[in-house]
């Protein structure tokens, strides 16, 4: 049975891979940003794979637009199954290099984007009492890093944001899921069009996975709700390193979270897509495919797990961890103590 699944920021990148997976299965898909002429692209992939699209231009910082978005889907579509907030500006730069209006720019974005998308959605699927919200987030989410300050401090407002929603639709009763898919670091043009204040080319943190895995992950739960899915070992280690060891975790990230988001490559200063999509049509990739894993076992079995699964297995293994701290403590106080 085919679905009505929206995507902001659905013309590139992670939203371009999903809004193919849905495609597949013959599902209406409605992709929701600025670019006019990868709209008209996107929605004719969409047709060809077997889907039906619709292309909306809208600038999901803007509250009405995205309400006017949801309108025009639920008209020209029907009534939405699932609506998938992804769309991001990013900064990489030093606190103080980024001027207030960009830092604005990015959290109207990457979070206010998100609120509105939300609240779009839940106008219509409140009175049906279904329907499923998946925001698209990362590892950030929990633990950020160097040079992205705005990108991570939205990261994390979404999943406080997403916690009070949760707690919200269980003391109403209402049968909508809500879902949060916490990213590695994806091979998506972002790299090329974002804003960039450091002298090199910037880069995903490597290991790479290809925005593939991210799609198959974010169809799979479409299907079969959790309430959280962390994807990909270095997604795992880095919420699990924050938990146990946070003051660890920042000098770690300070001696390699600046070179890690670094090539070789000089900064040639290319148009940024901060306010303005940047032109043409530039796919689901970004320019690291020789580097980008397109499979990745650690991402199915958080799939199936779910967020509370893979949060039991971090809390056995802080469990484990701080039981050999303390037996470890205990051998050094006796050999201390003995003569």
């Amino acid at each position: 049975m085919s679905r009505v699944i929206v995507i902001t920021g659905g013309t590139a990148g992670v939203g371009r891979a999903v809004a193919r997976r849905f495609a597949v299965q013959g599902d209406a898909v409605a992709v929701l940003a600025r670019g006019r002429d990868r709209l008209s692209t996107t929605v004719a992939e969409i047709d060809q794979l077997g889907g039906q699209g619709l292309g909306l231009a809208t600038d999901v910082a803007d509250a009405a637009q995205v309400d006017a978005a949801a309108a025009r889907v639920e008209l020209a579509l029907g009534p939405i199954d699932v609506w998938i907030n992804n769309a991001m500006v990013t900064a990489v730069g030093p606190v103080e290099s980024i001027s207030p209006s960009e830092f604005q720019r990015i959290t109207d974005v990457c979070y206010h984007g998100f609120v509105w998308g939300t609240r779009a959605a839940l106008h219509y699927m409140r009175p049906r009492n279904r329907g499923m919200i998946i925001q698209v987030g990362s590892a950030m989410a929990y633990r950020s890093i160097p040079l992205q300050a705005a990108y991570s401090g939205a990261k994390q407002a979404i999943r406080g944001f997403t916690d009070s929603l949760r707690c919200e639709l269980l003391h109403d009763g209402l049968a909508i899921d809500v879902c949060m898919v916490q990213l590695p670091a994806v091979n998506t043009p972002q790299f090329d069009w974002c804003v960039n204040r450091m002298d090199k080319a910037v880069q995903p943190v490597p290991p790479i996975f290809q925005p593939e895995i991210i799609a198959e992950a974010i169809h799979d739960v479409s299907r079969h709700p959790r309430r959280e899915i962390f994807l990909g070992w270095p997604s795992i280690k880095a919420i699990v390193g924050n938990k146990l060891v946070p003051g660890l975790a920042d000098r770690y990230l300070a001696s390699r979270g600046y070179d890690g988001q670094l090539t070789d490559a000089p900064n040639t200063d290319p148009p940024a897509n901060l306010y303005a999509p940047v032109p043409g049509d530039h796919g689901a990739h970004g320019r690291f495919d020789s580097r980008a894993r397109s499979r990745d076992p650690v991402a199915r079995i958080a799939t199936k797990l779910g967020g509370t699964g893979v949060q039991a297995v971090i809390a056995a293994m802080s469990a484990v961890i701080a039981t050999a701290v303390v037996v470890v403590a205990q051998k050094l106080v006796r050999a201390a103590r003995s003569p």
